[in-house]
């Protein structure tokens, strides 16, 4: 059942429109750590040009969702505005829950009888052998994955919806993502397929640019370990974004983009 819903949201997020791509996408919890045994998180998701103000598209695919013991949980009230989606995620059990959105489809061209072609949206790597037609030449593929992650917790926090799945670009958190304060630098890990993501350039940015003067955003660099050390001097939601390029590993001669997204809520030390 898990595969199926990460399958599902990959499919539909393979159509996300190439204007809605060039914004920053985002979801923002109410929360990330709750005390109640049963209590309730909402969630604004979207992309705009100002991290966690929404002025430009909804995200309109509903995101998956997995409860700390790995099982997948349910979206509630998913509704699309003209800016912005809205949800809620029931945490009927103690722990660490995830929200994820992830995207895994091809972009390119190729020619034929003179003429420039490109891949239709929403082309998959399983849909490739029947859209480029006999006869094609100068074929370009892009391979394009995105995974867009947010973790709250109910009580204390667990660690089981934070194992890396081997797959793509993936956060392995040395600091529990709900255990983000100012004053104590958190030390996120990053992977591309299960291997450390040396020299993988890391963004963070501070919520709220839309008040005040500065940008706020950090530009990191991750060591040989594929290891970051993030600072936060104010409390805040943050956005961390990373994202890296190569060569495809399943599908020949494609190059390969990959993005990892998170929100970090920092609360005061």
């Amino acid at each position: 059942m898990l595969r199926t819903a990460i399958a599902v949201t990959a499919l539909a997020l393979a159509a996300v429109p190439a204007t809605l791509q060039a914004h920053r996408l985002w979801m923002m919890p109410s929360t990330t750590v709750i005390s109640s045994a049963d209590g309730w998180v909402t969630f604004d998701a979207a992309a705009s040009n100002d991290v966690f103000h929404a002025d430009h598209q909804p995200l309109r695919v509903e995101p998956a969702a997995f409860a700390p013991d790995g099982s997948e949980a349910k979206i509630e009230n998913f509704a699309t505005g003209r800016f912005r989606s809205t949800f809620d995620l029931h945490l009927t059990q103690p722990g660490t829950w995830k929200v994820a959105m992830l995207s895994d489809g091809v972009g390119g061209s190729y020619q034929l009888a003179g003429e420039e072609k490109r891949l239709p949206r929403g082309t998959t790597a399983d849909k490739l052998p029947g859209i480029i037609p006999a006869g094609a030449t100068d074929v370009k593929l892009m391979q394009i994955e995105g995974r867009n992650e947010v973790f709250v917790t109910s009580g204390a926090p667990t660690d089981a919806v934070l194992r890396p799945t081997g797959k793509g670009l993936e956060l392995v958190a040395e600091t529990h993502p709900n255990d983000v304060v100012t004053g104590e630098d958190a030390v996120f890990g990053f992977t591309v397929d299960g291997k450390p993501a040396a020299g993988l350039e890391v963004l963070v940015v501070r919520g709220g640019k839309r008040y005040r003067d500065t940008v706020d955003e950090q530009t990191l660099k991750a060591d040989a370990a594929g290891k970051v050390r993030v600072s936060f001097a104010e409390p805040g939601m943050y956005w961390l974004n990373a994202s890296a390029s190569g060569q495809s590993a399943t599908i020949p001669n494609a190059a390969r983009r990959m993005s990892y997204t998170t929100t970090l809520e920092v609360l005061g030390a």
